[in-house]
């Protein structure tokens, strides 16, 4: 392109075209960093794709909340009904579960009964109700002569209905929870007692085929083998507050749903998932283990 050129200024002039040419090489060779830096907004989709792949497990917006309860290695629906102090169907009714008998890890269930609307809307439409039957008689019954005394009657007989009112449904509501007239299940002496972290209840012994009785007056909630340590169980829920569990038996003789009544047979004594024919009895205060002695009248 330059040909050969004598002298010193032809040198230089070769030595000018083969700088330029290096410069056209360098600037073809920075391509490829335009390529990559195309190809990066790639990652960011694979990114997001990945991102958006995790699954999060049904309910984990409630997790945390108070009357939630987050499901754990090794849980099923009868021991969490048995720590909740509720029905296990009732918390699959309340979860609307497909099957009750499949949770998984990191599930969050509602374990409280929702609150209805009905109930809300009950509550606060009483009073007005109340407040206008009360006030319309007054009214009425009042003649023309007396319109002068009137007011008076009217002010006076709303202000003592008011206080004398609230007072009966709230002093009888305590007492009906927890005075159940509790009765021991069996009638065998008391092998071990009660300890929160190694014994939750009362271990009765006995002979296999002994009664075992309902404690207080209640409703089946489970009855079955299903609990991994209790051998074929029967859990009674007697209110909102109290259940009571009967483990171990040989012979289930109830069945879920069925109201039962206190002192009545439900089982009998066996030695199933146990060491020793023995009757397992726990009592439940709102979930948490409670040491039946402290119910039960003195043998």
């Amino acid at each position: 392109m330059f040909g050969f050129v004598r002298g010193g200024s032809g040198l230089v002039c070769v030595a000018l075209a083969v700088l330029l040419s290096g410069c056209g090489s360098t600037a073809l060779n920075r391509a490829p960093v335009e390529d990559r830096g195309a190809s990066a907004p790639k990652s960011v989709v694979v990114m997001d794709a990945r991102t958006q792949a995790v699954k999060q497990p049904p309910g984990f917006e409630n997790a945390g909340k108070p009357g939630y309860y987050t499901v754990k290695p090794g849980d099923t629906l009868i021991r969490i009904g048995l720590d909740a102090g509720q029905s296990h169907k009732d918390i699959a009714r309340w979860n609307v579960l497909d099957n009750p008998n499949k949770i998984e890890v990191g599930q969050v269930l509602r374990v409280v009964p929702p609150v209805s609307s009905e109930a809300v809307v009950v509550a606060v439409s009483k009073p007005i109700t109340t407040a206008s039957v009360a006030s319309a008689p007054l009214a009425a019954a009042q003649p023309p002569a007396k319109a002068a005394s009137a007011p008076v009657a009217a002010t006076s007989a709303p202000a003592a209905a008011v206080p004398v009112a609230p007072p009966t449904p709230a002093a009888s509501a305590p007492g009906g929870d927890e005075d159940l007239g509790w009765i021991w299940p069996s009638k065998g002496p008391v092998l071990t007692g009660f300890d929160e972290v190694k014994n939750k209840g009362l271990d009765l012994g006995g002979a296999a085929g002994d009664p075992v009785m309902a404690a207080a007056e209640g409703r089946v909630v489970y009855s079955g083998e299903g609990l991994r340590g209790y051998g074929k169980l029967i859990i009674l829920k007697h209110n909102n507050t109290y259940l009571t569990a009967y483990a171990h038996n040989q012979t289930l003789l109830v069945k879920e749903d069925q109201a039962v009544k206190k002192g009545q047979k439900i089982a009998e004594m066996g030695s199933t998932d146990a060491d020793k024919v023995k009757l397992h009895f726990e009592v439940r205060r709102q979930g948490k283990p409670v040491d039946p002695a402290k119910y039960l009248p003195a043998k």
